[in-house]
């Protein structure tokens, strides 16, 4: 039974076929490094495909890329959605290699070229008229309400050519993969889960890989649509500058003046939602002071505030001179502005949160941030921690986390979430690698088995005499 389900799982494996085209190396810009060519003429060859590029290994070019020779070969328009901020971005970087991006507000803006707008405004285009499309920072999917993530995915079941790029596709989950293989027509959510995965019983919710499939099947299976690395070397390239410059976090634990219930020498941690969000109403004054001290104390760098209360960002602003305040309430345009103002040191001092700001902008000019409170959300704080420091950061970089003792637990469990993510790219990137490297570099060590079938003799003249 074993053995007839693993056969069962290849000829799934073997089912899915390249439906791109190939491309001559030669055709490909050579403002790209070696590696992002790999992956682009990969990715072409695909047709439907998946990049999970570790944030500043040019993702946003690997895609512009693949994107032209789509249209160029199609001759019909190509659409990139991207969050907010992230298309004006987009455009500037499009204009750095010699690729003309246009940018879309509705249908009636668009070109026969390569578009992009943003993910809310998906309702205002045909996408039939697309021969591609392109999802930037596509671990957004799961971010969006199920009816929404629907809508993306069934949007584009008939498009020809796909291609999804984050730097985080499953930050603490296996079964966030599901949404990137229904997008890409490869195989549904549910189809995957029952495939690969087992529910674990003794946690509610969780899926883990089936023993007889998780040391190469499921791997192989990701490979054959999906490339993942951290650096070139995961896909056997050199690193050269794509090492990150060292990252500090300074924790900064605010004591608090509330006395430890009876009984007990310490005060309680906070042990559910509503004793932290009233923890962290009460002390914002002293949170956000402390936040204006570290900013007072530097010489004059440029820092990124994240917070996640209308409240914080407010006070924020009145108390941190010359700083930028950036909320839901306004207008796409002026989030737009005031977020390429401080990406090109317009501004020195921005306020924001991580959901307004958090994916795909690139601030690599600041190298200081400050979180003034912390929720549940690892992707959130590694996301909003990568929009400074990523490849093309050349400061060391510091990250300030402050929070009131009773939040300690919050802390503890972000640490947590942290070694897991980590362990679960590295491993992701050690079972897959060496199907990587086969896939994109077209290239795998040859060995020849030997099996002998004759029984050797030792010569006669070898023996030892006795």
């Amino acid at each position: 039974m074993k053995d007839s389900y693993k056969s069962f799982l290849k000829t799934k494996d073997l089912a899915i076929v390249n439906s791109g085209f190939n491309i001559d190396p030669h055709e490909i810009t050579n403002k790209l490094f070696d590696f992002q060519k790999a992956i682009v003429r990969w990715a072409l060859q695909k047709g439907k495909a998946a990049c999970f590029l570790d944030t500043g290994l040019g993702k946003t070019i690997v895609q512009l890329e693949w994107s032209r020779h789509i249209h160029k070969k199609e001759k019909k328009p190509v659409l990139v959605l991207a969050p907010l901020a992230v298309a004006e971005q987009t455009i500037e970087e499009g204009l750095k290699f010699g690729i003309k991006v246009n940018l879309c507000h509705s249908h009636d803006d668009v070109i026969n070229g390569i578009n992009i707008t943003n993910y809310e405004k998906l309702h205002k285009f045909n996408v039939r008229d697309f021969i591609g499309v392109v999802l930037d920072e596509s671990s957004c999917l799961k971010h969006f309400e199920s009816k929404y993530r629907t809508l993306i995915i069934d949007s584009f079941i008939h498009t020809k050519y796909k291609l999804a790029c984050t730097a985080t596709p499953a930050p603490n989950d296996f079964v966030e993969l599901g949404n990137h293989a229904e997008f890409l027509n490869i195989m549904t959510r549910p189809e995957m889960l029952a495939m690969f995965f087992i529910n674990d019983t003794s946690k509610t919710g969780t899926w883990r890989l089936k023993g007889h499939v998780k040391d190469n099947l499921f791997w192989k299976w990701m490979s054959s649509w999906a490339v993942m690395i951290a650096k070139p070397s995961d896909i056997g390239f050199e690193d050269h500058n794509f090492i990150l410059p060292k990252i500090h976090y300074i924790e900064h634990i605010i004591k608090t003046d509330k006395k430890p219930n009876d009984g007990y020498l310490f005060p309680q941690m906070a042990s559910d939602l509503n004793e932290r969000r009233k923890i962290r109403k009460e002390t914002i004054k002293d949170r956000c002071k402390l936040a204006k001290e570290i900013i007072d104390d530097s010489n004059g760098d440029s820092f990124v505030v994240w917070c996640g209360l209308n409240d914080e960002s407010k006070f924020l602003h009145s108390i941190i001179n010359d700083s930028v305040e950036i909320t839901g309430s306004q207008s796409n345009d002026i989030k737009i502005k005031s977020i390429l103002d401080f990406a090109h040191g317009r501004t020195k001092k921005v306020i924001t949160k991580s959901k307004i700001t958090g994916f795909g902008v690139n601030w690599q000019i600041c190298n200081n941030a400050i979180f003034v409170g912390l929720n549940d959300s690892w992707e959130s704080l590694y996301q909003s921690i990568r929009r400074i420091w990523r490849f093309g950061q050349e400061k060391e970089t510091n990250i300030h986390i402050i929070i009131e003792e009773r939040e300690g637990s919050v802390l503890a469990n972000l640490k947590r979430k942290d070694i897991q993510a980590k362990q679960m790219q590295e491993n992701m990137i050690i079972h897959m690698s060496d199907f990587m490297k086969r896939e994109v570099m077209q290239t795998k060590n040859e060995k020849t088995e030997y099996n002998p079938i004759i029984k050797m003799e030792v010569p006669q003249w070898l023996k030892k005499k006795t």
